[in-house]
């Protein structure tokens, strides 16, 4: 998520698109794109299927000519859900298949995300989402086996606290309609919210396993 704020913040101050600004842009979509892989598919210590790794890839890599057209920033758009994304695929399995339902339940909260982080822009009702970075891993702190994993977590609320900073220090450009840590307010709304229901979402399995080893 973090990683993910990051790029949607430095995008807006570019201002309107000029040639090659999506270029430029392109190192850090790739960096963020892998780094969310990582934070999704890395800490089990399982690498991911090859059917996983495609389709968790295959929509960033489509939306790259987009981005070099200057056709809009989808890539970042993209980004908003791409924890979301992580997470759905990594219960993609054999036992666990992934429903057609639950993809389009994703896009109808990413088409909703969008919206709250275009409309933050002009109404800033959601910028106080920003500040729920920081405060999630500090909540968590509070559990004994989130306690176990001291990297983890300090890493977190590290990233999370200097997404804020960030978010405050950048100058907002001239002419701009809003400043960067508004637009951080409206991406991390829409990029928790997109996120939290994808984490709520119950892991499936063909059968119920019985003691006796019977599969129903």
């Amino acid at each position: 998520m973090v990683a993910s704020l990051t790029l949607l913040i430095f995008g807006p101050t570019l201002g309107p698109p000029a040639p090659g600004s999506a270029i430029q842009l392109l190192p850090w979509y790739v960096a963020a794109y892998l780094l969310v892989g990582l934070c999704i598919f890395g800490p089990p210590g399982k690498i991911p299927s090859l059917r996983q790794a495609l389709v968790f890839l295959l929509p960033g890599v489509l939306l790259v000519p987009l981005a070099l057209l200057n056709v809009g920033f989808w890539a970042g758009g993209w980004l908003l859900g791409l924890p979301a994304w992580g997470l759905l695929l990594s219960r993609w399995t054999s036992e666990s298949r992934l429903r057609p339902l639950d993809v389009l339940k994703f896009l109808a909260l990413l088409v909703l995300g969008l919206m709250i982080f275009t409309f933050n822009v002009i109404y800033p009702v959601f910028s106080l989402g920003l500040f729920l970075l920081p405060i999630i891993p500090l909540v968590r702190l509070a559990y004994p086996e989130y306690q176990a994993r001291r990297l983890q977590a300090a890493l977190e609320v590290i990233l999370a606290v200097a997404a804020v900073v960030i978010a405050f220090a950048v100058p907002t450009p001239e002419g701009s309609w809003s400043s960067p840590s508004t637009y951080a307010g409206g991406a991390a709304t829409a990029g928790l919210m997109i996120a939290f229901w994808a984490w709520r979402l119950p892991r499936r399995s063909r059968g119920v396993q019985l003691h006796d080893g019977a599969v129903i």
